[in-house]
This record gives structure tokens, C-alpha cells and sequence, in this order.
């Protein structure tokens, strides 16, 4: 079996957003979410930038517009928070469309809002 990229980290920041579910359950807004993944995050010393603007990429150009992330970690792992009935293809699309335009390789998309967690990770 082949091991997954940034397992390690990917794994710890699943696990944060677990346990930010497991306390608050569903029903909060996206923000309280951010603010409480966040807070494990920091009580697991990694580090991260939070809504971070990152360059969007079109074939050889980068655009003056730029794209805001909910959370990149460690430079390396974009993650979208939603708060939602469910996740649907067009959040999936927007991840991948996410690392694409930014060339970051790996993507998490959490959704808080379901009555049971839901968790997505993508690779670019």
C-alpha cells in the first residue's frame, strides 16, 4: 500500500476537525468552525494561515485577482470549511478547481453543517 501524500499532516488536521465536530456538532456558522479547528491546530503547534490570499494561475499568467482560502497548512494543505446539508459535486469541484488554480497538491473539505461529519481529500 502506497503512503498518501502528507499523510501525517493531513491525518492531524482530520483529527482536529473530528474533534471540533465531536464538541460543537452542527448548526454553527462556518466561521465558529474555522475558529474552533483553529484553536486545535494550535494546541498541536501547526502551523497555519488563516482566509490567506493565494495567486490564481492560468496557463503561463498569474492574476491580479487573487484567491482566499479558508485555511493552508503548512504551505501545503488547502482546506475548505463549509457549513452544509451535505456536500455536493460543485464543492467537490470547487476544491479540486482550488488546487488546481493555486498548484497546491493536496485538499481537505470538512463540512460542520451535516448531522454527521463529513470529510473529502483531494489530491492535485
Amino acid at each position: 500500500m502506497s503512503k498518501l501524500l502528507y499523510e501525517d499532516l493531513t491525518y492531524k488536521i482530520i483529527g482536529a476537525a473530528q474533534e471540533v465536530y465531536k464538541e460543537l456538532g452542527c448548526g454553527y456558522l462556518e466561521s465558529v468552525y474555522e475558529d474552533a479547528l483553529c484553536y486545535e491546530l494550535n494546541l498541536m503547534n501547526i502551523n497555519y494561515q488563516r482566509q490567506v490570499e493565494l495567486d490564481i494561475h492560468y496557463k503561463n499568467v498569474i492574476f491580479e485577482r487573487r484567491f482566499k482560502a479558508d485555511l493552508l497548512v503548512e504551505n501545503k494543505a488547502l482546506v475548505e470549511n463549509k457549513a452544509i446539508k451535505q456536500i455536493t459535486v460543485q464543492d467537490e469541484a470547487q476544491l479540486i478547481n482550488y488546487l488546481k488554480t493555486t498548484r497546491l497538491r493536496v485538499g481537505l473539505l470538512f463540512n460542520f453543517g451535516a448531522e454527521k461529519f463529513e470529510m473529502l481529500r483531494r489530491i492535485f
